[in-house]
């Protein structure tokens, strides 16, 4: 409708002599007695037209050709705002579609035709997966959710190293506690790692191979254990959560077919690479930084920035229209020198987008809370799991926006009542299921059904409600904030809460119980359908 309304105040400005065509608003009303929508651009125009901004909107209203079908009023409120309501007619042909269009209402071809690359979690298998990694994990899938409802064809991707520094110590850790699981003599390295899991990675180890590793030349068996397992247990969290990877990227690759020198050379014959104290350096004094930048340590050891501006040229050369990268807080500082080196390549740095988001801390009245945890200083994804659910879990990562620093609430998470936030959207749902089977009981209906007796205020409001959900998916795509689902969900859920304590389903006249259960109906699809984005069940009874 937004959109409808868009057009006719376009075809009505061409009344004006305008020297470029206007960027036309459509926002909702801050009260809704004035309306179902609200445009400022008689405003926006009284300076260009140096003209009253109210006899400009005068002049806009009385030039527009509209359906009366779709629009019953017209009216100019205030400084010069043009506020239109809807017609009841055009309400309940969209109640129709949503009940028509089901699972699929809310869709959009925003991004049609688009390829988009969601880059998520990227963990190096040195652990499982992490509380810190959660709200990527979640952030990451429900993106490319937005994304894929409307209408892109998406493909989720997880970066890792399993080389380097890391992955030695990780071998080396291993090594150390399975001569100690044989009572062989062992060293544990420094800055090994010591949680439980690497202990468990070694029994499995003793357990399969016996002393047939005591006298093994290096750390590369015991580190393609861990790696087997560590990678097991972490597409195990991932499943656990409903996230499916689609691609999986080594970042040893890009040094195995020469992309890393590649890029070198390419940014060197630029002239924005050179040698210094036995480093490689990138001069980002040439994009606006106080110093340049190490691209490879004295030690022959390059910085994250180099393989990263490699890979990310990779994602380009594949086609991709957009890649989309979700970090957390620390690479804020960092990641414009990768935009910085794909530009220098003569890529689009456009076609690279970074949801950043901020860290996670575990509270429990208002204190911070620590989980009994039997894998080393901290609390695995799994165990978060274990303590409030999967759902619940995905919810509240995502009840924030991705910039705001997030307190995950243990006690408010573990509340079985209406003052857990996602068990009230749920219950949302199961109440109308437990309604809609009382209906199905007592009623056989006619064929046809009477929408225009849902002619309630409640009623009003619930549809108009439910009418903002594909506009809040667009956004929300548009935007990468998945919080603005939830937030018209729990919207959603209030007006359907006062709907039903205003207007009764059963116990009416038959043809308004069947209109009022039409209706139901149609919210308990676009609850499924917005937990479904959330990648959260929407149970039919609780």
């Amino acid at each position: 409708m937004k959109q409808y309304l868009v057009d006719i105040i376009g075809k009505s400005l061409q009344q004006f002599d305008l020297e470029e065509e206007p960027e036309i608003q459509i926002e909702d009303p801050r009260q809704p007695e004035h309306g179902d929508a609200s445009s400022n651009i008689a405003m926006t125009l009284a300076r260009p037209l140096k003209n009253n901004p109210r006899a400009i909107a005068q002049q806009i209203v009385d030039g527009l050709e509209y359906d009366e079908k779709k629009v019953s009023a017209v009216e100019i409120a205030g400084p010069g705002f043009i506020n239109f309501r809807y017609s009841e007619e055009y309400l309940f042909d969209e109640l129709s579609e949503i009940l028509k269009t089901g699972a699929e209402f809310g869709k959009s071809d925003s991004h049609q035709g688009k390829r988009i690359l969601v880059e998520f979690v990227s963990a190096n298998p040195t652990g499982p997966l992490t509380v810190g990694h959660g709200r990527n994990a979640v952030l990451g899938d429900t993106v490319a959710r937005l994304f894929e409802w409307t209408g892109a064809d998406v493909e989720r991707e997880y970066y890792f190293n399993d080389a380097g520094r890391q992955m030695r110590v990780l071998g080396e850790s291993v090594r150390a506690r399975y001569l100690e699981l044989l009572g062989k003599d062992s060293e544990f390295p420094e800055g090994g790692y010591e949680g439980e899991y690497i202990r468990d990675i070694a029994q499995s180890l003793a357990d399969d191979k016996g002393e047939e590793l005591v006298d093994a030349e290096d750390e590369k068996p015991f580190k393609e254990k861990a790696e087997e397992e560590i990678f097991a247990d972490i597409s195990g969290t991932l499943e656990r959560m409903k996230i499916k990877m689609d691609s999986f990227f080594n970042e040893r690759s890009l040094y195995e077919d020469g992309k890393i020198e590649e890029t070198i050379e390419k940014l060197r014959a630029k002239g924005l690479v050179y040698d210094e104290d036995g480093a490689v350096w990138f001069k980002t004094t040439e994009f606006g930084k106080e110093k340049d930048t190490v691209l490879v340590k004295s030690s022959g050891e390059p910085t994250y920035r180099l393989p990263d501006i490699a890979y990310h040229a990779n994602k380009l050369d594949r086609g991709f229209d957009l890649c989309v990268d979700v970090f957390g807080a620390d690479h804020i500082a960092t990641y414009p020198d990768v935009l910085n080196g794909i530009k220098s390549l003569d890529y689009d740095p456009e076609k690279v987008d970074v949801v950043v988001y901020q860290f996670v801390t575990l509270v429990k009245d208002g204190k911070p809370f620590k989980m009994s945890t039997r894998k080393a200083n901290f609390v695995t994804l799994d165990e978060l799991m274990d303590e409030v659910g999967a759902d619940v879990t995905r919810f509240f990562f995502l009840m924030r926006s991705p910039n705001t620093h997030l307190e995950f609430d243990i006690g408010q998470a573990k509340e079985a009542g209406e003052k857990n936030p996602v068990f009230y959207l749920q219950y949302a749902h199961a109440r109308i299921s437990s309604i809609l089977r009382k209906v199905e009981e007592e009623y056989d209906f006619p064929e046809d059904v009477d929408l225009s007796l849902l002619t309630h205020p409640s009623e009003i409001a619930l549809l108009k409600t439910m009418l903002k959900f594909p506009e809040t998916i667009g956004n929300a795509a548009r935007l990468r904030e998945p919080h603005h689902v939830i937030t018209f969900l729990n919207e959603l859920a209030s007006a359907f809460t006062t709907f039903y304590h205003d207007c009764r389903i059963l116990g009416e006249e038959k043809e308004l119980v069947q209109a009022r259960t039409e209706l139901a109906k149609a919210v308990a699809q676009v609850l499924r359908n917005g937990l479904g984005i959330l990648g959260i069940t929407a149970p039919e009874q609780m």
